[in-house]
């Protein structure tokens, strides 16, 4: 049966939003089984809005997992918590994601006083309860009630997958009747030179140290197929801000940016079910970050 007409079927627009670095691009990559967000341990990793899709015989959810909120100190940053206020007023419902490993900040403060400003209704979803006893969970629902009526507060790990399933099911039922917006097989609307770049600056925040990772932007160049068609062969640009960066960056003898390469191959491979052939290079283009006309060529304020 077409979903498109069916009877029941409902469909909606989920923003996921938070401080850095609670969790959000691991819930996103939970809930659609696969690596669209790249995830570290590096707070504001998620620089666009990541549209994931994830449909059932239910209905269909689009995710739209945003930057984390927080204090911008460049152009960059301003971007990146604009694109994250801005989705709470296109969406059906807001998860709002908390580490239940972490006191309630500034941060949270600030988003729950955005949230007060929009009719969106909001679920408080308290992530890594595999970290903290389950009689630390009442005080911090209690502690968050006091400041925002949330429609539902709802505890999981998305690492662990603990709960990700009521979690779903209680989207689904704040989701009203609508259209499949997306084919079924499909999980995101970001072309694959947008997800394989991702993928590599993802492999760069694991491996380097603190002075680089947010210096960092990746453009795919070349992408195309040998002449055989197993074979993907893929040419990307590292940029960074600074030469010593790019020093660290190669590494001794090049082998950082061979792991890097490595590490990213790997799974680009997992992702597009080919041979993959990619080459990196490290390029400079100093205060990046604050430059509009180039915060446009590497991919930012496409949404102007």
């Amino acid at each position: 049966m077409d979903n498109r007409t069916k009877k029941g079927f409902k469909s909606g627009f989920v923003s996921i939003v938070g401080r850095p670095n609670v969790g959000k691009s691991t819930l996103l990559n939970h809930i659609v089984g696969q690596k669209i967000a790249i995830m570290s341990n590096k707070p504001q990793t998620t620089r666009n809005k990541i549209t994931a899709v994830y449909t059932t015989e239910q209905g269909q959810v689009i995710f739209l997992d945003t930057p984390g909120i927080h204090k911008p100190k460049s152009k960059l940053g301003d971007y990146m918590v604009a694109v994250a206020e801005n989705t709470l007023n296109e969406v059906d419902l807001v998860l709002f994601v908390i580490d239940a490993t972490e006191k309630r900040g500034p941060g949270d403060e600030y988003i729950i006083e955005r949230l007060k400003q929009v009719k969106t209704p909001v679920f408080l979803v308290i992530n890594k309860i595999d970290k903290v006893h389950p009689e630390e969970l009442l005080p911090i629902i209690d502690d968050y009630r006091k400041l925002y009526e949330f429609k539902q507060i709802i505890p999981i790990s998305a690492l662990e997958g603990n709960n990700t399933g009521p979690l779903i099911q209680a989207i689904f039922d704040e989701m009203e009747e609508g259209p499949m917006y997306y084919p079924p097989d499909q999980v995101t609307d970001h072309p694959e030179r947008f997800i394989v770049a991702e993928l590599i600056r993802e492999k760069v925040l694991h491996l380097t140290r603190e002075e680089v990772p947010h210096s960092i932007a990746v453009t795919v160049e070349e992408m195309k197929r040998g002449e055989n068609g197993k074979t993907l062969y893929i040419y990307a640009a590292i940029y960074v801000e600074r030469d010593s960066q790019k020093g660290i960056l190669i590494g001794e003898r090049g082998q950082m940016l061979k792991e890097i390469g490595r590490r990213a191959r790997l799974d680009i491979e997992r992702l597009m079910g080919d041979k993959v052939y990619l080459e990196l290079w490290v390029k400079v283009k100093k205060d990046w970050r604050n430059q509009e006309r180039m915060l446009r060529n590497f991919g930012f304020y496409d949404e102007d």
